[in-house]
C-alpha cells in the first residue's frame, strides 16, 4: 500500500547511540521524545536497548501502550481531566499548575503512589511555564508539603513556539531559579531540564551550563540536525524517516490553469506563471496525509500543489511511469502527520 512511510531502524538506532555518547560526555541525560513516531514498538524497543533511565511522550495515550523498562515522562502539562491516567501510566509529569499538581497529589494519594513533578519554568520563550519573574515562593512551598507528590527538579522549553535560541545568557535564568528552588526546598534539585533539540549547539560548542543535566530530545533523533539554526549534525543520519508515493497519472500539460481563477479545495488563492507545456505526475497522496511544506522532493521533482488526496509534481526529465514511485524526505512535522495517518503504511528496514 502507498504512500509508505520507510522507517530505517538501523539509522535510528545509531542516532540513539551517538546523541548518548555525545551527552554523557557533558554528564547530560538524554531523555529520547516518542510523539513524532507515535511511540512505535519497534523504536520503543531500541530504547529499551539502552542504559538511559527514561523515556518520554506527550500523550498519555501514547505512554499507555509502550512496552518499556524505562521510567514514563509526560511531556504535556497534565490536563485535570486525565490526572487519574497520569499518576497510573506515568512515573513522572511536567507541570506548571498548582491546581492541577494538587489533583496529582490526590490522586497518587488514593492510587497509593508517589508522584514525580519536574515544575516548569517560562524563561521568556512564552509557552508553558511559571513566568520566570513571577513570585514562586508560596507555590513552591505548597508543593514540598505535599504528601504523595515528589518534586525532582524544574525545566524549561525554548525554541518551539517563540523560536527563542538557548544560550548562556538565557540559561542564566534558570540557574537563578534553581537556587532559589533549592533554598526553599532545603534540597537539591536531581534534575534541571535545560530543552530540545535546540540546545545541541552550546552542548558540541562546550557551552551548555554546567547545571543544566537533562536534555527531551525528538528532533535531532530522527532528523540527525539541531534545532537551533537547523544545521545536520555530523555523524548522524538524516534519513531516519523517508516517504514513498505511487504515480498514478503521468502526462503533458499546460503549466497554468485556463478559464477564470478562484479559490483552491482549501480556501487559497493560488497563483500560477504560465511557462509552457510541462511533464506532471499527480501521486497517490494528499494533504490528508501530509502539508506540502513538510515534503523535500529529490532532485529533478518540483512540487506544484495538491488537494486532500492528490500531490501533483512537475517532473525535470520524464525517466517515470505510471506506477512507480518517488521518495521524498521528511521534515519533523511531516513524520508526525504521516505517522499518524491510518492510510500511510509502515516499512521497516534495518
Amino acid at each position: 500500500m502507498y504512500p509508505k512511510i520507510t522507517i530505517h531502524i538501523g539509522h535510528y538506532k545509531d542516532n540513539l547511540r551517538y546523541l548518548i555518547n555525545m551527552l554523557k560526555r557533558h554528564d547530560i541525560t538524554l531523555v529520547p521524545v516518542t510523539k513524532v513516531f507515535l511511540a512505535d514498538q519497534k523504536l520503543v524497543d531500541l530504547i529499551n536497548e539502552t542504559d538511559i533511565p527514561y523515556i518520554s511522550d506527550s500523550r498519555i495515550d501514547n505512554l499507555k501502550k509502550m512496552i518499556t523498562n524505562k521510567k514514563k515522562i509526560l511531556l504535556r502539562i497534565p490536563m485535570l481531566s486525565e490526572v487519574k491516567e497520569v499518576v497510573q501510566y506515568a512515573d513522572l509529569s511536567l507541570n506548571s499548575e498548582i491546581e492541577v499538581i494538587e489533583a496529582l497529589n490526590q490522586e497518587a494519594k488514593r492510587q497509593g503512589k508517589k508522584h514525580q513533578i519536574i515544575l516548569m519554568y517560562d524563561i521568556g520563550d512564552l509557552r508553558e511555564g511559571i513566568y520566570y519573574q513571577e513570585d514562586d515562593q508560596e507555590l513552591v512551598q505548597r508543593i514540598k508539603n505535599m504528601t504523595h507528590i515528589e518534586m525532582m527538579g524544574i525545566g524549561t522549553n525554548l525554541t518551539c513556539y517563540g523560536a527563542v535560541i538557548p544560550t548562556q545568557k538565557t540559561y542564566t535564568k534558570l540557574r537563578v531559579i534553581k537556587e532559589r528552588v533549592e533554598q526553599i526546598l532545603g534540597y537539591k534539585l536531581s534534575i534541571v531540564s535545560g530543552g530540545n533539540s535546540s540546545s545541541l549547539p552550546l552542548v558540541m560548542d562546550n557551552k551548555l551550563p554546567s547545571y543544566i543535566n537533562q536534555l527531551r530530545i525528538g528532533e535531532a533523533l530522527v532528523l540527525g540536525r539541531e534545532t537551533a539554526y537547523g544545521k545536520d549534525i555530523i555523524g548522524m543520519h538524516q534519513d531516519v524517516f523517508t516517504v514513498d508515493a505511487e504515480i498514478i497519472e503521468l502526462k503533458s500539460k499546460p503549466s497554468k490553469p485556463e478559464g477564470k481563477i478562484g479559490v483552491d479545495a482549501f480556501g487559497q488563492r493560488v497563483r500560477f506563471t504560465d511557462r509552457g507545456t510541462i511533464t506532471r505526475a499527480i501521486l497517490a497522496m494528499g494533504k490528508q496525509d501530509i502539508a506540502l511544506d513538510q515534503l523535500k522532493p529529490p532532485q529533478g521533482v518540483k512540487i506544484l500543489g495538491s488537494s486532500s488526496d492528490h500531490l501533483i509534481v512537475e517532473l525535470e526529465k520524464n525517466t517515470y511511469h505510471v506506477g512507480d514511485h518517488i521518495q521524498f524526505g521528511l521534515t519533523y512535522g511531516g513524520i508526525l502527520s504521516l505517522m499518524t495517518s491510518p492510510y500511510v503504511e509502515k516499512n521497516y528496514v534495518l
